[in-house]
């Protein structure tokens, strides 16, 4: 049997808080893209379902950027590592790899022509530097600042300019190319997050922790004025984008808000509000074609709504740390996909189109080790927060009075006929009927890691530490060792029946 993709449901972006979230854009308009783990994440504007991955540094990846003609990806990672890649190619073939310091790459920018490349971030040697793409010779020099640099952008008309900003508080302005440091600006108190031309070069802003932005002409670097007067947001702000005609811009911070400004009336055209909770702080943000994007410390991407700026046209969410629990339900001929993982809520996906939700209300408040649908259409799931949860799918809600705590933490379960479910736990079994615990069975002689219960009901599996599977009888409500074991080549992690009323019993170790 063969097997092709069909479909990829990308991760959220990767945050951090107090950190800047770069969101590259197409230059055609057609696609925005970001960083998690290891991994590129490129998604359609239009349809954020839609989406690729790119999977090839070794470390961890900072910031991805297309460069202007459309052809190519520059991204960076931890190491310092610059990967340029083919974007017109399912394979997306390397095209050059360079390392032009020793450290955390944090910003890239392109020249117009594509032929260019500044980065900066933290190296040990140095900040920043500039080169030819397709040679990795020097076009220049970065300098002028004492701490890591955060940003950097490349003015997008001859004469080139670039201008860098820093956690020493200050800009930096360059001329070239090969660029050469011009000036220096200490305009803001705090570290500048982000730095950013105008898409016509005549002016470029910088935004800083202090939530201040400073508006500069984008030939010289004579400061022309500061947005909003004393302050522009009332939190840090982490990022600014421009509209396409270079009148407008749009700032995210950390007061949980976006706002869209008036350049030439140094005015707020809207303030868009995004929650009240410390998840709902904006750490970056993207004007691409008529739309406004921008990323919470949840990695939820908001659809920006200027008619409504209190509620987006449309979050896109889902996971934002590794999937440790999966299952599938079919319910009225759709079948649905849960996860559960590190970050918290639970989501479900509709497996023909991506598009996904979180539970509501307060569910698990770690890890969710495994989940499984009951025969009541339940979503039965075990977590590090050593409970058993049983939620309704038709509601998609957590109840707290569906909850089971347990004596230690469960690390699987499994979901049988007639209301029963195995907790496997460290050191001790569970067994439970409609919601209730009915059955503990402790000093087993053995880590148990992994179990299941028969499908047809009367028999249950559990995988052990040590290279084997204990059979145990269901009698009543009780669970009975039968004195029966499979021997496996290592510790088991996992353990299941064959659907076809459990004529099969698969293992993973």
């Amino acid at each position: 049997m063969t097997y092709e993709l069909k479909q990829v449901f990308a991760s959220l972006p990767q945050m951090e808080r107090g950190v800047s979230k770069i969101l590259g854009g197409d230059p055609k308009g057609n696609n925005f893209l970001y960083t998690n783990g290891k991994s590129v994440i490129i998604r359609n504007i239009d349809n954020p379902a839609i989406a690729d991955i790119y999977t090839e540094h070794p470390h961890q990846v900072n910031v991805a950027k297309y460069a202007p003609s459309g052809f190519y990806i520059a991204s960076g990672d931890v190491s310092g590592k610059i990967r340029i890649w083919d974007t017109t190619q399912k394979e997306h073939l390397l095209k050059y790899e360079y390392q032009p310091f020793a450290g955390k790459i944090k910003d890239i920018a392109w020249t117009e022509d594509s032929k260019r490349i500044a980065v900066v971030g933290e190296g040990r040697e140095k900040f920043g530097a500039v080169f030819l793409w397709d040679t990795g010779s020097s076009v220049g020099e970065i300098s002028g600042h004492s701490k890591v640099i955060n940003s950097v952008d490349i003015k997008q008309t001859r004469p080139y300019r670039m201008v860098t900003g820093s956690d020493d508080y200050s800009s930096a302005f360059f001329e070239g190319p090969p660029f050469k440091y011009k000036m220096m600006r200490s305009d803001h108190s705090r570290f500048v997050n982000c730095i950013r031309f105008s898409p016509d070069g005549s002016h470029y802003a910088t935004a800083g922790a202090d939530g201040q932005i400073f508006l500069y002409e984008g030939k010289t670097g004579e400061k022309i004025t500061s947005l909003g007067g004393a302050k522009a947001h009332d939190g840090g702000i982490y990022a600014v984008s421009w509209s396409a005609d270079s009148s407008q811009l749009i700032s995210a911070s950390g007061d949980k808000t976006v706002k869209l400004w008036d350049v030439a009336s140094n005015t707020v055209v809207t303030t868009f509000n995004l929650g009240s909770e410390v998840n709902d702080q904006q750490l970056g943000c993207l004007w691409q074609k008529d739309y406004l994007l921008s990323i919470s410390l949840s990695g939820y991407i908001n659809y920006l709504d200027k008619n409504n700026p209190d509620r987006p046209l449309r979050t896109i969410k889902g996971h934002s740390k590794s999937i440790q629990s999966l299952t599938v339900h079919k319910t009225e001929g759709r079948s649905c996909i849960y996860s559960g993982s590190h970050d918290v809520p639970s989501h479900y996906w509709d497996a023909e189109t991506g598009e996904n939700d979180e539970f509501f209300g307060k569910g698990h408040s770690n890890l969710v080790a495994k989940m499984e649908v009951d025969e009541a259409d339940c979503l039965v799931s075990c977590s590090m927060d050593d409970t058993v949860r049983f939620t309704n799918l038709a509601k998609k809600e957590y109840s707290a009075a569906d909850l089971v705590k347990m004596d230690v933490q469960p690390k699987c379960l499994s979901v049988g006929s007639g209301g029963f479910v195995l907790a496997v736990c460290i050191g001790q079994l569970v067994l439970l009927k409609d919601k209730k615990r009915v059955f503990t069975l402790d000093n087993l002689g053995y880590e148990p890691e992994a179990g299941a219960l028969h499908p047809g009901g009367g028999t249950a599996a559990v995988g052990g530490a040590d290279g084997k599977v204990y059979l145990y009888s269901v009698q009543g409500n009780t669970l009975k060792d039968d004195g029966k074991t499979l021997d496996a080549k290592g510790p088991i992690t996992d353990v299941a029946y064959s659907k076809d009323q459990g004529r099969g019993l698969l293992g993973r170790f």
